[in-house]
């Protein structure tokens, strides 16, 4: 071993080139088998880094008994098609009118989901109303607001099956985002994209 590393030490330039290059060689093809080995967990890894973060609701309308479920918005982006199908369940179901609902009010759902653990489908008893119908509705009950977050497709009333209405109004309140509004006779929980309030 000292002798031939004597020798390799008293060689000439040219002569040690043929096992600098051995030595590249070898170098070279190990990388490439790294890199080639690579592929499977390399591949995963990316997969998972691509997997588009996807935030989904589920819906009944309890009048009209259509339901919908729909992912809504993929990694960044609110899904157009989602959005109208959701539009649509949500409707004023007295008059079939309709209005986008504000996609606020559906980020703050999923964050109402999330916090609750839960993946249910919501229960609908009031989303969009047309100004006629809250009019109607204003005229029978002194606790409809005459310029209702409904008219504007900026509030929906809802309840979870099996949940206390209680634990979705702390969970609601928590987020501390919009409007919560608390009706334990009538049995729903109203939550709008207005300034964060509760009553």
């Amino acid at each position: 071993m000292i002798r031939s590393l004597f020798n390799r030490a008293n060689l000439s330039e040219s002569e040690q080139q043929p096992e600098l290059s051995r030595r590249r060689f070898l170098r070279a093809g190990l990388g490439t088998c790294a890199v080639l080995a690579l592929p499977m967990g390399a591949s995963a890894a990316h997969a998972a880094i691509r997997r588009p973060f996807e935030k989904k609701l589920s819906f009944l309308n309890l009048h009209t008994g259509e339901r919908t479920q729909a992912v809504f918005w993929v990694n960044g982006r609110y899904i157009p098609e989602s959005m109208r199908a959701i539009n649509y369940v949500l409707r004023d179901h007295r008059t079939g009118d309709r209005r986008p609902i504000d996609p606020q009010l559906f980020d703050l759902l999923h964050l109402l989901q999330h916090k609750l653990g839960t993946k249910q489908e919501f229960h609908v008893i009031s989303a969009y109303r047309s100004p006629a119908t809250n009019a109607k509705l204003a005229e029978q009950s002194g606790g409809v607001a005459k310029n209702s977050m409904h008219t504007h497709g900026k509030a929906i009333d809802i309840r979870l099956p099996g949940r206390k209405l209680s634990d979705i109004r702390t969970a609601a309140m928590s987020l501390q985002m919009g409007g919560v509004g608390y009706y334990p006779s009538s049995n729903f929980i109203h939550l709008d994209t207005g300034n964060f309030r509760h009553w």
